[in-house]
């Protein structure tokens, strides 16, 4: 569209003496090409067919922000500062609505040129940032936007691995940042006891510990809000199909249990290297079995009121997608629905970024707004979605 508009507006400027028309027509191709670079830079909504997204009835999909090149996982703060990180841009960026009208007014870039800066959380006006070794913490940041500080090393004794080496983190509601370390490798077992684990520290950086073993690649997980036990999605291994093994949702009631990886997959799979060294019956099993290869990333337990009451203390879960899977499957939010009594069922929310098997986005993380509207994060379409409720 652009370019077919640079090359007319060329045409008539070589039209001499300029005629009404041409001056007219010029101006005109002028404005329009002004408007489409402009909407392009924003990842205006021409850009983003949000219409192709299907929900339920009486909810709405709408873009927060735009223009967010590779945007991750989020952290809100209480004053409506919402911070992304990404894995591959290597930048951290802050989201201001100063109006409160539910669209962004600024995308302030914080960091950049960091190692896979995926996580991010905030707490006490720290913002926390998790690259592939360390963690960062920027003080008294929303006060120093325009200039932030110096970071503080919170920890740097993470391994420097870069396969599965990007970062979830959270703050527990024991007051400590949870940090995964994923296996470095499709498939395998190191003797290095903090690979394929859930860890755990203080938030001055001290009493680094496990407490959670045998996950593969978690990139999402939050507490259940009555209980305030843990819970976290998984990435199964690849390389054994299309459709196994499936990826999970995961329910770690206490410390030290241990999901099954390298030997088991989903709770009753053996891995086809490392399968005969144990038995799956040692392991905790997943609450949930996803579909395969889905790529589940963030979740969260819904707290709010907008949405209908069915909903509350259920989990959303974005899935990222398949990447080596022959037919793609994913590129959707899901719910895993609880029942008194039963076992929890898995259902699509929203779907429609992937059309005709190609995706034009992929969902990454979500968070809960204070009215109990929902965000969720796109890294290919370098956006964030606002997911609202009315009558």
């Amino acid at each position: 569209m652009i370019e077919i508009l640079r090359k007319k507006i060329m045409a008539l400027l070589e039209i001499k003496p300029w005629p009404v028309f041409a001056i007219r027509s010029l101006m005109a191709m002028m404005a329009l090409l002004l408007s489409t670079s402009a909407g392009l830079a924003a990842g205006g909504r021409a850009q983003i067919p949000l219409e192709q997204v299907k929900l339920p009835a009486g909810f709405n999909i709408d873009l927060y922000a735009s223009n967010i090149p590779n945007a991750r996982s989020m952290a809100l703060s209480p004053d409506g500062t919402l911070f992304i990180g990404t894995r591959k841009a290597g930048k951290v960026y802050a989201v201001l609505d100063r109006n409160g009208d539910f669209r962004a007014d600024a995308v302030v870039t914080l960091a950049k040129g960091l190692n896979m800066p995926n996580g991010v959380a905030f707490k006490n006006g720290a913002l926390y940032v998790a690259e592939v070794s360390r963690v960062l913490r920027y003080d008294n940041i929303e006060q120093q936007l325009d200039s932030p500080p110096e970071p503080v090393i919170v920890n740097n004794r993470f391994p420097a691995d870069k396969h599965h080496g990007w970062k979830y983190i959270a703050i527990g509601p024991d007051g400590m940042l949870y940090v995964p370390v994923g296996a470095p490798c499709n498939i395998c077992k190191k003797e290095d006891p903090r690979y394929a684990t859930i860890m755990r520290l203080q938030l001055d950086g001290s009493g680094l510990e496990i407490f959670t073993r045998g996950v593969r690649n978690t990139v999402g997980f939050d507490w259940h809000p009555l209980t305030k036990e843990f819970w976290f999605t998984n990435n199964g291994r690849d390389w054994m199909g299309d459709e196994l093994p499936p990826d999970t949702l995961n329910h770690a009631s206490q410390k030290n249990l241990h999901f099954g990886f390298p030997y088991c997959h989903a709770g009753d799979i053996p891995d086809p290297r490392y399968g005969n060294q144990r038995d799956c019956d040692e392991f905790s099993r997943p609450a949930l079995k996803l579909g395969p290869h889905v790529a589940p990333l963030g979740m969260k337990f819904y707290t709010g009121s907008m949405f209908p009451s069915a909903y509350r203390h259920q989990i959303f879960i974005a899935e990222h997608g398949s990447w080596n899977r022959s037919v793609p499957i994913g590129y959707r939010i899901t719910l895993a629905v609880f029942g008194k009594n039963q076992p929890p069922r898995y259902e699509t929310f929203a779907e429609g970024w992937l059309q005709k098997g190609k995706a034009w986005g992929r969902p990454v993380d979500i968070i809960e707004m204070q009215d109990g509207s929902l965000l969720v994060s796109d890294d290919r379409a370098g956006v964030i979605y606002r997911i609202s409720y009315s009558k």
